[in-house]
């Protein structure tokens, strides 16, 4: 059930959006550039970060429609399943993991990171940007899934796999998804 009692039974994010509209245009577009704009990350990679944070911080909502993106841009749904369950074991890319662990040590224990955390990214030749940008997605996650669970936004796309992002399989409507998605809802 919803916190807020305006919201229906079953929420979206959508409902939130639309009962609470100031400053989330802005938010897509911001979106949109982080991941879907310029970056030495692929799409699927930014995606996938997005979803590893939300699994981490166990947000269905987030989790279960940025899997679908991620899913949609080339991430095997397999994979996904394994981070959450466990890095260390996941069968993920060499070059990957180094990255992920630096976002799931951010995620959890910001205040622990160290310059090793860093070099062991950029030993896995990724790029002071490509860190930059896996660092904005976590924190960019850990708002938007406290804004999820802090309202009882409950809606499950398990439950509604016809309703999933990409479901159709086209990523040519989903290479700026979140400011369609604001013009969709009107904001």
């Amino acid at each position: 059930m919803p916190f807020l009692p305006s919201l229906p039974e079953t929420a979206h994010l959508s409902d939130l959006l639309k009962l609470f509209p100031t400053g989330i245009r802005p938010l897509m577009e911001y979106i949109d550039i982080l991941l879907r704009g310029e970056s030495d990350l692929t799409i699927g990679e930014r995606e996938l970060i997005a979803t590893y944070t939300s699994g981490l911080n166990a947000c269905t909502f987030c989790f279960g429609s940025h899997r679908s993106y991620a899913e949609l841009f080339g991430i095997d749904a397999s994979l996904i399943d394994a981070l959450v369950d466990d890095l260390n074991t996941a069968p993920v890319d060499a070059k990957l993991r180094p990255l992920l662990a630096y976002v799931a040590k951010l995620n959890t224990l910001p205040t622990r990171l160290v310059e090793a955390d860093a070099k062991a990214v950029f030993d896995a030749g990724w790029s002071e940007a490509a860190l930059f940008d896996a660092v904005k997605i976590c924190g960019l996650f850990n708002l938007m899934n406290r804004m999820i669970e802090g309202t009882g936004v409950n809606y499950d796309y398990a439950n509604h796999p016809q309703a999933r992002p990409g479901a159709d399989g086209d990523i040519s409507k989903h290479r700026n998804s979140y400011i369609g998605y604001a013009d969709r809802l009107g904001l």
